[in-house]
This record gives structure tokens, C-alpha cells and sequence, in this order.
């Protein structure tokens, strides 16, 4: 969360200016050990997840080619 040490407060996120500074003294804010989006690494579980996804759309596709084929 942004702190201005110059007013001593906690600034929302959103309030802080385009440059890093703080609304209303203008002073550079300290905004801590943000971890950005990007910095993220994705969890493991998620790739299982998916994994298991892939197999069972697989799964329902073939059996979908197989039914398709016998209404014909």
C-alpha cells in the first residue's frame, strides 16, 4: 500500500499521481514489496487443471466423432 512519509498516511492505490508522488505534497511515494500481476509466478495446480481440461474435452470429442459417425 503507498505510504507518503511526508504526511504520514496511507494513500489508496488509485489516488497516488501518475509519477510516484503523493496528491497533496507532491513528494515521492514509498510504496513497499508490491508484487505486480506479472510478477506472479502461475501455481502448479493450475497447469493440472488444465491438463485434466484437455484430456477431457479430448475424451468428449472423440466420443463425439464416434456418435457422429454412426448416426450416418
Amino acid at each position: 500500500m503507498p505510504w507518503c512519509d511526508t504526511c504520514d498516511v496511507y494513500l489508496a492505490p488509485n489516488s497516488v499521481e501518475a509519477e510516484g508522488s503523493c496528491p497533496t505534497c507532491q513528494e515521492p511515494v514509498d510504496h513497499g514489496d508490491r508484487v505486480t500481476e506479472t510478477e506472479r509466478p502461475i501455481p502448479w495446480h493450475f497447469w493440472i487443471v488444465v491438463a485434466a481440461l484437455v484430456a477431457y474435452l479430448g475424451w468428449r470429442l472423440i466420443e463425439g466423432v464416434g456418435w457422429l459417425a454412426q448416426r450416418i
